[in-house]
């Protein structure tokens, strides 16, 4: 293929558009509440439960009528005859009334009379001794409501509790569970396929021959599309041959719904991915301005049960491509399988670079780099991982940071503010 040949370059933005075209989130599945650790929900859950369920109390101390507290002190304490404990998890038929309290514990219910609850350090009572004293001193004031959770001060029965849409963060999952939950409606798992091609690839750890490299892509595409929540099927090594690659990709169309393929999709004789595309569904589009890259394939094909669209990417072979490809293009498309609003799902800040950078003519170039506070404390400075080229997989694994050059820029020098895309 000439260089006249070739297809423009498409802009991130209208590549990224492209690709999400008519994606809709996958269908639903009911899992139990252990198994929906980072899943999306489908459903909003308005609570079951009112939580607190009833008045209890914050702290261990004492139930008290905050009245019968106002003069004291510790020059000047309150005795009060103790009638009774109330501890979580017991009902306790203790009344509090005037002159006397009862012992509470937290997350006990607040006995019938008390309006506020005393610490036991504001008190001559010892903490964590189980004898129930006759008396205890009262050594500081209390007002009407110190120290108690008032009934449904958390969650309320009938009231919203998670909107359709929410990830199922660490924190969601137990307002479910609290708001009476054992099984939440969830987006199905993107299924994604991966393929690396290259007659120079072996597997990691296997010897090599004097021109075979291990193959670190599939590994490290694997780990991302894991981290997104995706289940992945590992498809192999394909040579550089159209019907080996074939035979792989057909495998994953009777799987997948996101089939990566790393290598094989630039205009070199033996890069064939693209042809194998096209044979299986259709090619949306090749070459994007972006740096690392560019050669980039986007495709649509039917699965073998004809029943899904399977989304077809080919990534570029270097390892840093590889992988920064991924984080700008596959990882929205994932999100918005998984049901996610934001497709993006990643931090964006303004940092100062420390070195200056060129890049590719009328590119948007994503610099691998080191993020450290900067030293007055107010922003942050942006230092090179390490060397910038595609192969340098070394700079991309020492960075937490992608620094975004436009398309404008041949290069920028040291001092200038840039936006950092946050991967770590």
């Amino acid at each position: 293929m000439s260089h006249g040949d070739l297809p423009a370059l498409m802009s991130l933005e209208d590549a990224r558009a492209r690709m999400l075209e008519g994606l809709a989130a996958l269908p639903t599945e009911v899992v139990a509440l252990g198994d929906a650790a980072g899943r999306v929900l489908a459903e909003g859950l308005t609570s079951r439960n009112t939580l607190p369920p009833w008045d209890n109390s914050a702290m261990d101390g004492f139930a008290v009528i905050a009245a019968n507290t106002s003069a004291a002190s510790r020059e000047s304490p309150i005795g009060l005859k103790v009638v009774g404990e109330a501890a979580a998890g017991r009902v306790s038929d203790a009344v509090v009334t005037a002159g006397n309290a009862v012992r509470i514990l937290t997350g006990a219910p607040l006995p019938q009379g008390g309006d506020a609850v005393v610490p036991v350090e504001n008190t001559d009572a010892r903490p964590g001794v189980a004898d129930l004293p006759r008396e205890v001193s009262i050594y500081s004031a209390a007002s009407p409501g110190s120290h108690i959770r008032r009934a449904g001060s958390d969650l309320v029965a009938g009231a919203p509790l998670l909107a359709q849409g929410t990830e199922l963060t660490p924190a969601a999952l137990a307002v479910a569970a609290a708001g009476g939950y054992a099984e939440l409606t969830v987006h199905r798992r993107p299924r994604v396929a991966l393929l690396a091609t290259g007659d120079e690839l072996v597997a990691p750890g296997q010897p090599l021959g004097p021109a075979q490299i291990p193959d670190s892509n599939t590994f490290g595409l694997a780990a991302q599309a894991r981290e997104l929540g995706a289940d992945v099927q590992i498809l192999g090594i394909a040579h550089d041959d159209l019907n080996d690659v074939l035979a792989h990709l057909r495998q994953g169309l009777a799987w997948a719904d996101v089939i990566v393929a790393s290598g094989g999709v630039s205009v070199g004789a033996h890069d064939v991915v693209k042809d194998a595309f096209a044979q299986i569904g259709r090619i949306d589009l090749w070459r994007i301005a972006v740096q690392p890259g560019r050669p980039l394939a986007f495709g649509r094909a039917r699965a073998t049960d004809g029943q899904r669209e399977v989304l077809l990417f080919g990534l570029p072979g270097n390892p840093v491509s590889s992988l920064v490809t991924f984080e700008l293009f596959v990882r929205p498309v994932l999100r918005r399988l998984a049901g996610h609003e934001d497709v993006i799902g990643r931090d964006i800040i303004r940092a100062t670079l420390e070195q200056p950078v060129s890049k590719a003519h009328n590119r948007r170039a994503f610099i691998r780099v080191k993020l450290t506070a900067a030293q007055d404390g107010h922003g942050w400075r942006a230092d090179l991982a390490g060397g910038q080229d595609s192969h340098v997989l070394s700079a991309l694994a020492a960075a937490d940071g992608l620094a975004i050059i436009g398309e404008e820029h041949d290069s920028v020098s040291a001092g200038t503010e840039v936006e950092v895309i946050r991967i770590r």
